[in-house]
């Protein structure tokens, strides 16, 4: 969009509703507004964005891809497995579509597992389940944008820096940007302990080698 900066584009996610409730074994948690303005605004200086299509998966609220459509995307695939997340989803949209018109033809919304999709896509913009409470989970979504993009961008905790390193390789990517962030985690769960708490994540971008 005509005059978008990271810093508006930054304060437009920051007013955009976020969960009600989180599903613990989904791992639900939402991308902070500045993070995922930072993430989607570098992708966009890479040229990964404008013009492009996009995959949103585990999409919750969607500020990864809404994100997208705001810096010019062609289309933009919102995936997610919750009814529910999808539902606060188009709620986002609407909100958006209030402001930015012509937006209808560029979005595609599919509630179902990631599994399921297949389509091919420009860029894939994710930020998977970390796998603390269903080991490998975020190996899943790594997979899948490996055999249908040419270029990711994926957060995960920063401990997960070696196995992103050889699946990468696995996968015939190469890691071409790596930025670290302080994310902040809000107690969503009666057994956290306190109201926020901070994470050391990182985000990846990987790009396939071309033969």
């Amino acid at each position: 969009m005509k005059n978008m900066t990271k810093s508006k584009l930054a304060i437009i996610l920051s007013k955009l509703r976020d969960f009600d409730e989180h599903i613990l074994h989904l791992e639900q948690y939402s991308t902070p507004s500045e993070i995922a303005a930072d993430i989607v605004w570098k992708a966009y200086m890479n040229s990964d964005v404008d013009g492009k299509t996009i995959l949103d998966p585990a999409c919750g609220p969607g500020y990864f891809g809404i994100g997208c459509l705001l810096l010019g995307a062609k289309k933009v695939y919102f995936v997610d497995i919750d009814e529910k997340a999808i539902d606060i989803l188009k709620s986002n949209l609407n909100l958006i579509k209030l402001k930015y018109k012509d937006l209808d033809e560029k979005i595609v919304i599919k509630n179902t597992d990631i599994k399921n999709f297949n389509e091919n896509v420009d860029t894939v913009m994710q930020n998977p389940p970390f796998g603390v409470k269903k080991m490998h989970a975020d190996k899943i979504f790594l997979e899948k944008a490996f055999n249908i993009s040419e270029t990711i961008y994926s957060v995960h905790k920063i401990e997960s820096k070696k196995f992103i390193e050889s699946i990468a390789k696995d996968y015939n990517f190469k890691i071409t940007g790596y930025w670290k962030y302080d994310f902040m985690l809000r107690k969503t769960q009666g057994f956290h302990k306190k109201q926020k708490c901070y994470i050391k994540v990182g985000c990846w971008r990987l790009k396939k080698i071309k033969k």
